[in-house]
């Protein structure tokens, strides 16, 4: 399985998931826009996706405003050219009971996590249908399968990116484009571990262990493949069996 030849845009890819996505698209060949708020995070992926011989590049910017998703994705195509593997990966994730939500934190993860992806897909799909030939990959979320106290509004957003990846796969099925998501389950990043405890949490899991970073980027870099040309509209969930479907 190659991506050579390809440009791939990661979003949130400064660090966790994003950052494995990034180096596993580039350790298939792709050359990687590395997106993400913090340039020090960014640059740090793009540092190491260099050092093992590959080609990336570090983009600064907010990728839910509409103004610098223009401004990133020029940057980017005058960089390595036209994009055709997009994946959605930068978002928020918070806890609040619902009695309480603020109107200000239901936007802000709507924003985030939902518009987000919205602005850079249709940044990107023209490339794309330039091409006759894309992969858009979402990272969706296992807590808008199952739902989850006291994060409605994360929930939410997760399941309008579910609900986009489907429309958009109907969409763009005779183009030559795939849509598809995936879901992580528990993962063990350095976010999770300033925020509970990742050993009790995993041995409430049916493998009883964590996911890995590397477990999503390896089903995001399978999506983005030729080899999976005929998957579309799909789910592929990652998550040691937290959800079955």
């Amino acid at each position: 399985m190659t991506l050579r030849g390809r440009n791939a845009v990661v979003t949130g890819g400064g660090r966790g998931i994003g950052a494995a996505i990034a180096t596993v698209l580039a350790e298939k060949g792709a050359a990687v826009a590395v997106w993400d708020l913090d340039a020090e995070g960014a640059e740090k992926t793009v540092a190491a996706i260099e050092a093992a011989g590959g080609t990336a590049v570090a983009v600064v910017g907010d990728a839910a405003d509409l103004d610098a998703v223009a401004d990133a994705a020029s940057l980017t195509q005058n960089e390595l050219g036209p994009v055709t593997i997009l994946v959605n990966n930068a978002g928020i994730n918070a806890a609040e009971p619902f009695p309480i939500m603020s109107e200000d934190a239901w936007d802000r993860m709507i924003r985030i996590n939902l518009k987000g992806p919205f602005l850079v897909t249709r940044e990107f799909v023209s490339d794309m249908l330039a091409e006759g030939w894309g992969r858009i990959i979402n990272i969706s979320s296992s807590s808008a399968q199952t739902g989850a106290p006291g994060m409605a509004h994360y929930a939410a957003s997760k399941g309008g990116v579910i609900g986009l990846t489907r429309a958009l796969a109907m969409e763009f099925a005779t183009k030559g484009i795939t849509v598809n998501h995936v879901p992580p389950g528990f993962i063990d990043t350095p976010l999770t571990r300033a925020t509970v405890n990742v050993g009790a949490v995993a041995a409430s899991m049916p493998m009883q262990r964590a996911g890995s970073p590397e477990d999503i980027a390896h089903a995001v870099a399978y999506l983005a493949s030729e080899e999976a040309g005929y998957v579309t509209g799909t789910t592929l969930s990652v998550n040691g069996g937290r959800y079955l479907i």
